[in-house]
């Protein structure tokens, strides 16, 4: 089962994070499938793939809780919507 978690970069006391598509079982610094997006705490910054990430919803992945609230805010899950309606 893949999900879309954040990835830890950066240094010490200066935390960001890359949200990745990455297999459930691998590590937090594991090998990540795909690279769909940022998110800096601090600046409180993000930058969002939201094809590739509309693309890996639909194909299933599941998003961590906060990777679900990151997207909440950016509306990704509003494109979503949109998506499937026109293709019923």
């Amino acid at each position: 089962m893949v999900k879309l978690r954040l990835k830890r970069c950066g240094r010490r006391q200066r935390a960001t994070y890359r949200i990745i598509a990455i297999d459930v079982r691998s590590r937090r610094e594991g090998r990540d499938l795909r690279k769909v997006g940022f998110y800096d705490p601090i600046k409180n910054q993000t930058y969002l793939n939201v094809p590739a990430i509309l693309y890996l919803l639909e194909k299933g992945a599941q998003p961590t809780e906060t990777v679900h609230d990151i997207s909440k805010k950016a509306e990704v899950f509003k494109e979503l919507l949109v998506n499937q309606t026109k293709l019923n």
